[in-house]
């Protein structure tokens, strides 16, 4: 069996950043939801991002759950969702016991289609939160977004957790809307194993969101809670992973970039391959190269031809939706993300391949082809 070629895994330094900052929590003793590497790196994703305050979290969904409390949603409020999107999005707005709307894609963006967002509005305008996903590392089209949301005074959330690095109108995704969130799962363009970062110009909520992390214990001699609270606060060890690998972002965002030309050169004179939307105003980290495929060719066979080779690929995210879980809920739209998953493939888009690698991988697409 040929080397495996995965979809998107951990890629530590070659310079060994992460190993550092690890060694020197174990030096110090801090293996502990504290200390130096989570402040650091708090303060340093802040930094690179261009917002006030983060916080540091154990998953990019404790990161938007706790900012569907910072924007105040309880018990049967209604939060529009993208449908096409991973269930993390969808999920914390269950956790608050309120009720999600699904939200259809458009073709520009394959994400939120601002104008079902307005049909959504004319249909719920008692919206209490919009979440917004940047896909794949493509930005939404925010603009349109923001002016809708601004004009129905409703606050945005960004799940940035998949486009790290990726700017709107050179803007870091993440940071448009009220709240961010990015995640730092094994797959991410940068990783801290497992791992979420909580972002906002609100510092005071983001050290409430702290708080809430941290068991919402209150300052007291004894043990002393007057909210519910989540342990949810990331450990110093992970945190300096996450330093180290800040370290690299650049280069990750370089190679990924390389990655997606590298298909799109070889590949897009084939019949029926459209690859993944760009726009004038995105400068996306392209987290993962994707196509559509509107010919005889399916994407199962493609993933078919990759897999009995050892290779990684997968389907487009499963709309909302479609899923049975959140099946009773309302959708908004035409059917386009459907249309896009149907039709869509996500290609290995690791940064340690090579270009032989890349070769490899381009051959097997078109001998299916063939």
């Amino acid at each position: 069996m040929a080397e495996k070629i995965f979809l998107a895994s951990p890629h530590m330094s070659d310079e060994g950043y992460e190993q550092a900052f690890v060694k020197e929590a174990f030096d110090t003793n801090w293996i502990a939801p504290l200390g130096e590497n989570v402040n650091m790196f708090e303060k340093e994703v802040a930094e690179r991002v261009g917002v006030k305050a983060a916080s540091a979290l154990v998953s990019g969904t404790s990161a938007i759950h706790l900012a569907l409390k910072a924007v105040g949603v309880t018990k049967g409020d209604i939060v529009f969702c993208p449908t096409l999107t991973f269930s993390a999005t969808a999920n914390p707005i269950i956790y608050q016991d309120a009720i999600p709307v699904f939200i259809d894609s458009d073709h520009k963006t394959w994400n939120m289609d601002p104008d079902a967002l307005e049909e959504a509005f004319e249909k719920y305008p008692n919206v209490k939160a919009v979440l917004v996903v940047h896909l794949y590392g493509l930005s939404a089209d925010m603009d349109k977004i923001m002016e809708i949301c601004k004009k129905h005074n409703v606050p945005v959330i960004e799940d940035a957790a998949e486009s790290l690095g990726s700017y709107y109108k050179g803007l870091q995704t993440g940071t448009i809307g009220d709240y961010g969130i990015f995640s730092f799962n094994g797959n991410k363009i940068i990783t801290t194993s497992g791992g979420g970062m909580l972002v906002s110009n609100n510092e005071e909520m983001i050290t409430k969101s702290r708080f809430w992390a941290t068991q919402a214990r209150d300052q007291a001699r004894h043990y002393q809670h007057s909210e519910i609270g989540y342990n949810y606060r990331m450990s110093n060890v992970v945190a300096g992973i996450g330093r180290g690998q800040l370290r690299v972002l650049d280069e990750r965002i370089k190679k990924k970039n390389y990655i997606y030309r590298f298909y799109k050169r070889e590949l897009e004179h084939l019949e029926g391959i459209e690859f993944m939307p760009e726009n004038e105003w995105d400068k996306p980290n392209y987290w993962l190269s994707c196509m559509t495929l509107n010919g005889k060719v399916k994407p199962l066979d493609i993933m078919l031809a990759l897999e009995k080779e050892n290779i990684e690929s997968r389907p487009i995210w499963k709309p909302m939706h479609m899923q049975p879980i959140f099946n009773q809920y309302d959708f908004i739209g035409k059917g386009i993300s459907e249309q896009i998953f149907d039709k869509g493939i996500c290609l290995p888009s690791d940064t340690k391949m090579t270009d032989e690698d890349l070769q490899r991988i381009i051959n097997l697409i078109k001998q299916v082809w063939e």
